[in-house]
């Protein structure tokens, strides 16, 4: 079934709502949520109001709350999340972010002590969207799902990177990234409409390498990208991400699921002329983007383009949601007081 991007803000609004968020934290966390779905990025959308119904309920996130100044020394901050939902501290990590990076040319952020961060990237276009280059690194404690180059048991989480750079007259560069084989979200979406992962990306609870997305849900491991060199950046981002910003490292006794974030945030000016920073990005990228094509018919896309080119497309045909994830959706309303007929309403109002 397709949905219009509207309904199913609505209905993630609703249920968030129900479940014990305002009313603007709601809107705010169901629309960041369906950006996910709008830009092809299924595991960061709508599915996962099923994951933080269930976390509310079990004080794994916290509703309504902002994030708490640890430290601040201008150029860099420290911000505890408090466990509210990464959509709402994410948006004010990047707000002191690109204050100070306009103050101070380069500003440093950690988050720590947060819930689920949402699809990285929104983190990156935010920054671009006002005008400012970003890096986002993210770990996530009691939530391994990785295995280490040469091992089979996990050990880390999926510690995505995000990277945006603003392009004056055009849309910016946007690199989005797990250092896993497929990001955790997208097994969910898989397991939900039945089918296979590609070889090489996991593992069954004995080690065997296995297509079948339950595999990774009954003890087994997703493995790095690019074997070695994808364990070794993902060894980077737990340290960076989780060691320099105090929030911690992955380890056995930690029982409660948790983030933390480092953000690099740089003022385009800060090194040269701002304007000559600008002139050379669009000329680098013209550049890129004229080699000629493998296939004749194909075209040579810039990172985040595929998903400008997914939203647009979307916007318009809407959103197909798979009849497994729309009756979880459904299920997890009617566990906070919705009743099914609200929910086919609000999609359709």
């Amino acid at each position: 079934m397709k949905y219009s991007p509207e309904g199913l803000e609505r209905v993630a609004s609703a249920i968030l709502g129900a479940a014990g968020c305002a009313a603007s934290e709601a809107d705010l966390v169901a629309r960041h949520l369906v950006k996910s779905n709008l830009v092809g990025h299924d595991s960061h959308g709508i599915i996962r109001v099923i994951q933080y119904v269930s976390q509310l309920a079990g004080g794994v996130i916290r509703a309504n709350q902002s994030a708490t100044v640890v430290t601040d020394s201008g150029g860099t901050v420290i911000l505890d999340g408090n466990l509210g939902f990464g959509q709402v501290i994410g948006e004010q990590a990047v707000t002191y972010g690109v204050e100070r990076a306009r103050t101070h040319g380069v500003a440093l952020v950690g988050v720590r002590n947060v819930g689920h961060l949402g699809r990285l990237g929104d983190w990156a276009e935010l920054a671009a969207e006002a005008g400012v280059v970003s890096l986002h690194f993210v770990n996530v404690l009691n939530s391994a799902w990785v295995a280490p180059f040469g091992g089979r048991e996990r050990r880390m989480s999926t510690n995505p990177i995000a990277c945006g750079i603003p392009v004056s007259d055009g849309p910016p560069v946007i690199t989005d990234l797990a250092t896993s084989a497929v990001a955790e979200g997208k097994i969910r979406v898989a397991r939900n409409k039945g089918l296979e992962l590609p070889e090489g990306s996991i593992l069954d609870r004995d080690g065997r390498p296995t297509t079948d997305p339950a595999d990774v849900y009954d003890g087994g491991a997703i493995l790095p990208f690019a074997a070695h060199k994808g364990s070794a950046l993902s060894i980077v981002v737990e340290l960076l991400a989780g060691a320099l910003t105090g929030g911690g490292c992955g380890r056995p006794e930690e029982t409660v699921q948790r983030a933390n974030m480092l953000s690099i945030f740089v003022d385009p000016g800060v090194f040269t002329d701002a304007g000559a920073v600008a002139r050379e990005t669009r000329r680098f990228l013209a550049w890129v983007k004229s080699s000629a094509p493998i296939d004749p018919d194909g075209e040579v896309l810039m990172p985040g383009e595929i998903e400008q080119k997914t939203m647009a497309a979307r916007t318009s045909d809407g959103i197909d949601i798979d009849e497994t994830t729309w009756s979880q959706i459904v299920e997890t309303a009617e566990s906070v007081g919705l009743s099914r007929e609200s929910c086919g309403a609000l999609v359709v109002a």
